[in-house]
């Protein structure tokens, strides 16, 4: 690790002894400034220089460049981000954690609307196509006085495409790659009349996955309507539909496991732990958005949006459990997740280096859940089937003031007041302080208080003889602090940003056993509580140089020192790494190609096989990756793209779990990363 250390340290020293003293100003590529604007910090249109967190900015072109098959790759190269996945199957989830958080601690939005599965908390990156995305916003810090629960370690706000004036935007596209990958879209804008246009993208994507039963298919589609007045008014309504089906191979169990066939039908091998169980997700979500700057000094933003999010799971059974379930059985359950909101605020500049935002929102959740059991022939066991409905409803008011007295330092601070159907309520500060010493220089500091509501899966689990939810559950809450330092050099050719940052969690969430309530065979029930505590603090490092003799360069690195507390113990929390370092090099030719490499390490990650365990009882080996794209254009309109992920096919591990087999033993496997794959593909725009 020392040695790692060093070579990271070299590399950045490296850079800047090696940079030339003129830098053309006519290179291409994206440029990396202080000037920038970013929205989802304070709600309102900021510069990088103005806002006290830590951000990330990326728009089509990096996009493009990118070899990243998924927004979780993509943001994966990024500085204080780490990009978790189940493993290599078509279906797997995508999450992101930001500084050591959860997954469940980062909110991900698209246009406005929540994109985190209600159930869970969670949001599946892997479900958002990169084709219809313009923008993306990364803030970095406690965003919960703008966007109430689960906005702790930090804010994703993806911007759709909208239809450009006087330009009609045409693109599709097809590919075809490893693991008997392919994939279609299509994505067209334009302004049909006057100042009404529309964007639309659609996409359908197939794999075998690299393992059996881990495949998937994919369809998507988006729509955006804008009535753009400029300033005066815009009005846009968009809306989306994801359809996914994907089978579900569980852990790759261990070695020496041979075929097993339950009543004549194979139930797991060696490859796969689940050879049967299924999955299908059907999301759709809509929102309608209404802007106005009647003057320079006030402006309105109302906000309305719809949530529909359903999932189908199946998941068999290898041994009989007396009562519940015989084995070649299989338990069907189905989820339903409806959420209507509105949101409003107002941005007031009443004087000169002042702004005032002050808002409200509404959320209105319908949680159903049902379950069935399956049996052998197929058909619904009799008097199995289990319902369950519930609501619940949250509402938020916030106040935001910033000051900036003179261009050397700007003040900024706000409070939020949350109220929820089952906590209560919670009272949310947030403060910031932004230094200017200099016109390309930003010392930064943001403070502010974070919480998490409990889920409807926390809450209202039934009893389904081994687990239980919990009605009483106080929300997480908890502070999160850092420090930036942002630097822009040699005529903005060169960005470096250096960041320390603090957090904790109180009443963190937790299912554990528990010996208030026995199951029928006597052993502890599963039950979520309010008794583990969290913490954190580290730093980030990151650096952009260029573009520079068609040559642009980004060194990222990420030191993460958590701890988990549990009643009598503490330890180090699962599957966080302490190192990250990420490494992008772009290079664009004088005859229209593009290739960028990218490398990513992340350091080893432990597991316990028991909650009350001081030591991990497993290690998740630390690894490299390397991934490459390269880009030609041709005939102005033509674009042919090869992409190559994990290059050196470096094996390594994600997650780890078990399943049961044939003789009702657990079996504990890992899920494996994915390995090398290539993708060709074609594109035609106009």
């Amino acid at each position: 690790m020392k040695k790692l250390l060093s070579c990271i340290v070299v590399l950045f020293v490296c850079t800047f002894l090696f940079l030339p003293a003129s830098i053309s100003a006519q290179e291409k590529g994206n440029v990396v400034t202080m000037e920038e604007v970013v929205v989802t910090a304070t709600k309102t249109k900021e510069k990088r220089k103005d806002i006290p967190n830590a951000v990330i900015i990326m728009d089509e072109i990096d996009i493009q460049e990118s070899p990243a098959s998924s927004l979780g790759e993509l943001l994966a190269n990024e500085l204080g981000i780490d990009w978790r996945t189940y493993g290599n199957y078509g279906g797997a989830a995508q999450q992101i954690y930001i500084r050591g958080m959860g997954g469940d601690a980062t909110q991900v939005f698209v246009n406005g609307v929540s994109v985190n599965s209600p159930s869970l908390g969670t949001a599946d990156v892997a479900k958002i196509p990169l084709n219809s995305i313009e923008r993306i916003e990364v803030v970095k810090g406690s965003g919960s006085l703008l966007y109430g629960s689960g906005a702790m370690g930090g804010t994703v706000n993806i911007i759709t495409k909208r239809p450009k004036r006087d330009k009609m935007d045409l693109k599709a596209s097809a590919g075809y790659g490893s693991q008997d990958t392919y994939r279609l879209s299509v994505e067209q804008g334009m302004f049909l009349f006057g100042d009404f246009g529309y964007y639309l993208t659609a996409n359908r994507r197939e794999t075998d996955g690299f393992r059996d039963n881990s495949d998937l298919t994919h369809n998507d589609v988006s729509l955006k309507l804008v009535y753009d007045k400029g300033d005066v008014l815009d009005i846009s309504l968009y809306g989306d539909y994801i359809d996914r089906e994907y089978g579900r191979p569980g852990v790759e169990p261990p070695v020496g496991t041979q075929d097993v066939f339950i009543n004549g039908e194979k139930a797991y091998n060696s490859d796969s732990a689940s050879l049967l169980d299924k999955g299908r997700d059907e999301d759709v979500h809509a929102v309608l958005q209404v802007k106005s700057t009647p003057s320079e000094w006030i402006s309105f933003n109302v906000k309305g949006h719809y949530t529909d999010m359903e999932s189908i799971s199946q998941t068999y059974y290898n041994y009989p459990w007396v009562g519940m379930y015989d084995a070649g059985e299989s338990q069907k359950t189905w989820l339903i997740n409806e959420v209507l909101g509105v949101e409003g605020n107002v941005e007031v500049k009443p004087y000169k280096g002042i702004k005032l935002l002050l808002g409200a929102d509404y959320k209105d959740h319908k949680w159903d859940k049902t379950d069935v059991y399956i049996d052998t022939a197929g058909a619904e066991r009799s008097a199995s089937k289990t319902m369950q409905d519930e609501k619940l409803r949250s509402k938020g008011a916030f106040a935001e003031v910033q000051y900036r007295p003179c261009r050397f330092f700007k003040v900024l601070a706000g409070i939020r007041h949350e109220d929820h159907s089952t906590f209560g309520h919670e009272d949310l500060p947030r403060w910031g302080l932004i230094i200017n010493p200099l016109e390309r220089t930003a010392l930064k500091l943001s403070h502010g208080k974070h919480f998490k509501s409990p889920t409807p899966n926390d809450l209202f689990w039934a009893d389904d003889g081994m687990c239980i939810g919990n009605t009483g559950l106080k929300p997480e809450t908890g502070w999160h602090t850092d420090a930036t330092i942002e630097q822009n050099l040699f005529d903005d050719k060169v960005f470096v940003s250096l960041t320390y940052f603090e957090w904790n969690i109180e009443n963190q969430i937790t299912w554990a056993e528990t010996n208030e309530k026995l199951t029928a065979w006597g052993t502890n029930y599963y039950t979520p509580s309010n008794v583990n505590k969290n913490n954190a603090k580290g730093c980030e490092i990151g650096t952009k140089i260029g573009p520079f003799y068609n040559l642009s360069l980004a060194l990222d690195y990420t030191y993460t020192d958590a701890k988990e507390e549990k009643p009598n113990l503490e330890r180090e929390p699962a599957y966080t790494p302490e190192h990250q370092f990420k490494g992008n090099l772009i290079y664009w030719s004088d005859f229209g190609m593009t290739a960028t490499t990218t490398v990513r390490y992340v350091s080893d990650r432990g597991y316990y096989r028991s909650g009350t365990a001081t030591s991990f009882s497993d290690i998740l080996d630390s690894y490299w990756t390397m991934d490459l794209k390269i880009e030609q254009r041709m005939f102005d309109n033509w674009l042919f793209f090869l992409q190559g992920n994990n290059l050196f096919d470096k094996g390594y591990d994600t997650y780890m779990s078990y399943f049961t087999d044939e003789n009702g033993l657990a079996q504990y496997g890992r899920f494996p990363g994915a390995g090398r794959s290539v993708f060709f593909s074609v594109a035609y725009e106009f």
